[in-house]
């Protein structure tokens, strides 16, 4: 029985080591669920296979196992879910969060590998999640995600003074506009997003050739 327990606490031991590794690539990368959710994750994911598995399951007299063992361990998936979900969040027009709270999900994956003692299955799981995560990251165009830049801009508008600020800045039309009339004058105040960004010196020699543009403002943060 002691031998029997022993081995238990090892696949709890080595699954602390595998969310440990899955951990350790996340904090490198500044992320929000670093060493210790993940580690306590798969420990965690682990534990409860492996009190499902040993915990609950029943011989009858002819030796065989008396209900489902799997019915914990298959509650741990849902359980993460819930987890995962309170990681994302919706800011700045973007979602963030989503990678790592899969990377959360498929650490339990890892635990409830390492309580069934599947080792070598672990293992590798961990090995993938870590080497994708890495070769995403890397800066290669394939992978990158495009980045898009919100400026504010204010000028008088005479004649084709909108056709010129969207050829300065290369885009095709105005996120927003808003008109208004001050001193007799036409004002367009716009906003528009570009996928290229510009420098403040490249601005500063916009506004000096430019005189029917009054201001320039970078809103990325809004």
């Amino acid at each position: 029985m002691m031998e029997k327990e022993l081995i238990l606490i090892f696949n709890i031991v080595f699954s602390a080591v595998l969310g440990f590794l899955i951990g350790l690539e996340r904090k490198f990368r500044s992320k929000e669920a670093g060493i210790r959710t993940h580690t306590v994750v798969c420990i965690g994911a682990a534990l409860m296979t492996v009190v499902s598995k040993y915990g609950f399951a029943d011989l009858s007299a002819d030796g065989s196992t008396v209900g489902d063992p799997s019915r914990i361990a298959a509650q741990v998936v849902t359980g993460i879910g819930f987890l995962g979900a309170g990681m994302i969040v919706y800011r700045k027009n973007a979602v963030h969060g989503l990678t790592t709270a899969a990377g959360v999900w498929a650490t339990a994956g890892v635990g409830l590998a390492c309580g069934a003692g599947m080792y070598l299955v672990a293992a590798a799981a961990t090995a993938v999640v870590i080497g994708f995560q890495a070769l995403f990251h890397l800066n290669v165009r394939l992978f990158r995600t495009k980045k898009t830049y919100a400026l504010s801009i204010v000028f008088e508008q005479k004649t084709d003074e909108n056709r010129i600020v969207k050829e300065l800045f290369r885009v095709e039309r105005f996120n927003k506009l808003q008109i208004r009339r001050e001193d007799g004058k036409i004002i367009y105040s716009v906003r528009l997003v570009t996928e290229n960004e510009e420098r403040s010196e490249k601005l500063c020699r916009i506004l000096q050739e430019h005189d029917f543009i009054r201001s320039i403002e970078r809103v990325d943060e809004d």
